[in-house]
């Protein structure tokens, strides 16, 4: 790992504190030490990490607001959440699936786990393209990045309610 290329701290950025089920909070912790324990990220142009990384939402934008080693704002990073609707309405259905099961058929739950890592690839290779302009990161901090981009639409979603 480059000493320069990686997010040292990332946060939400939670307009409302949401209560979230359980599940979701341990998603959400689970991607963020992902991300600090090993994460590969750079931005084209701008070779001054490591990066303070805040992800949000505002209507259908994802908004990435970074610093760099010397908590200089750079310009934020903006992408339409339209290319990841379907894959969030998916990850919270098949959460949702997994939490009717839970305790139960230990295949089905395999199943479920399996669709789950399908659609975190699938939302990791868009965010990694839809970014390649701006940035660089390796597949698996996409993929967590994809999950916390999901934390962040359950205030918009009707699925997988606070428990």
């Amino acid at each position: 790992m480059n000493l320069q290329h990686y997010i040292h701290k990332i946060e939400l950025d939670e307009k409302t504190i949401i209560r979230r089920a359980p599940i979701v909070e341990a998603e959400r912790a689970s991607a963020i030490r992902a991300i600090l324990e090993k994460n590969t990220f750079r931005l084209v142009d701008n070779d001054r990490g490591p990066y303070y990384v805040r992800i949000g939402t505002d209507g259908n934008k994802l908004h990435l607001r970074i610093r760099d080693c010397m908590r200089s704002e750079l310009p934020d990073i903006a992408l339409s959440l339209s290319p990841f609707r379907k894959l969030i309405k998916d990850y919270f259905i098949i959460c949702e699936s997994y939490r009717s099961i839970m305790g139960g058929d230990r295949q089905k739950l395999e199943t479920i786990d399996m669709a789950r890592r399908g659609i975190h690839n699938e939302g990791a290779e868009i965010l990694r393209e839809r970014l390649q302009d701006v940035a660089d990161m390796d597949f698996n901090t996409a993929r967590a990045i994809f999950t916390l981009i999901c934390v962040l639409q359950i205030g918009t979603q009707q699925m997988w309610n606070a428990a």
